[in-house]
């Protein structure tokens, strides 16, 4: 796997921009980082996950939440890229990401709707404030930001006792969100991004198809904390053998592929699976595809930031 970090050449600082266009990219930024976390709901079938359709194998979580809890963090998000943008260090960063966890647990009542997205969109959206400040080239991916800037200190950062990617962690060995992070998000790039243009040529007329085919291709070959922390390492591996014969099968480029992501879903279901980390790295895929493109191209990266998203999708 090529490091993400070595794709860019983050090094070459430009003329920094001027405050209003600043705002105005940091409005754009956090808007577009929304607009994913909602295009990641109104996608199904995503094995056991929410969606608009049903709550999967969640019992205390449907859309609504996520909507709300989207709305919620999304002036933090804002806060990240203006951070970003600002020069800001990971130290900065974090007290917004857990300003953005109390917003969040109040619009949901506690239940933890988005903490793996508050991290890793955030730091996205830390990435392309940099970029939009001129702190990083322009033709920089944000992955490779992102390990430039913070991922020292993402991986040497502190802990969550309690959380599901650390017991994962002292279980079973995986990396979970920290590691992703600190590389610059390879699953993003490596995974992600390829799946959901392969999903846009096998079914170019239906544009959820690329987004289901990413998720599958997510779950097929991520070591997801989430899946570890409910099915132990039984179930990881039920769910990547699950995912993997739905994308051998033909994935969306199959007529009825809908009838056979839904079998996968029930069969999650069953077993209370549910992939949350996909989930996340779906929606980050989205924001980078919208932003960087195939290949990473500067002009839609700057067309991307320069403008609002539509309600249309970014793939």
């Amino acid at each position: 796997m090529t490091p993400v970090a070595s794709r860019a050449a983050y090094a070459r600082p430009v003329q920094a921009a001027d405050t209003a266009h600043l705002m105005a990219a940091a409005d754009a930024i956090a808007d577009l980082a929304a607009h994913c976390l909602l295009l990641e709901v109104e996608t199904w079938p995503k094995p056991g996950l929410v969606s608009h359709i049903d709550s999967g194998s969640h019992l205390d979580m449907d859309a609504a939440m996520f909507r709300r809890s989207t709305d919620a963090i999304r002036p933090y998000l804002r806060a990240l890229a203006e951070a970003g943008a600002q020069g800001r260090g990971m130290g900065r960063l974090r007290v917004i990401g857990l300003e953005a966890e109390a917003a969040m647990f109040t619009a949901t009542q506690g239940v933890n709707a988005h903490r793996g997205a508050i991290f890793g969109m955030g730091l996205l959206c830390a990435a392309a404030g940099a970029r939009a400040g001129g702190l990083a080239d322009s033709t920089a991916v944000l992955g490779a930001i992102v390990a430039h800037r913070w991922g020292p200190d993402i991986a040497d950062g502190p802990v969550l006792l309690r959380s599901h990617g650390r017991n994962a962690y002292r279980r079973y060995g995986a990396g979970g969100a920290r590691v992703e992070a600190a590389l610059g998000f390879p699953s993003v790039y490596d995974i992600g991004l390829p799946a959901l243009q392969q999903g846009a040529r096998m079914a170019p007329s239906d544009a959820e198809a690329a987004r289901v085919q990413a998720c599958f291709s997510l779950i097929a070959a991520l070591q997801d904390t989430n899946l570890l922390h409910r099915g132990g390492a039984p179930g990881l591996i039920f769910a990547q053998n699950a995912a993997r014969l739905f994308l051998d099968d033909g994935g969306v480029g199959v007529g009825n592929w809908r009838f056979r992501g839904h079998a996968v879903h029930r069969a999650f279901v069953a077993r209370r699976l549910s992939p949350g980390g996909s989930a996340d790295l779906l929606a980050m895929s989205l924001f980078v595809h919208a932003l960087d493109g195939p290949g990473g191209n500067a002009q839609r990266i700057h067309d991307a930031i320069s403008r609002r998203p539509s309600t249309e999708c970014p793939i």
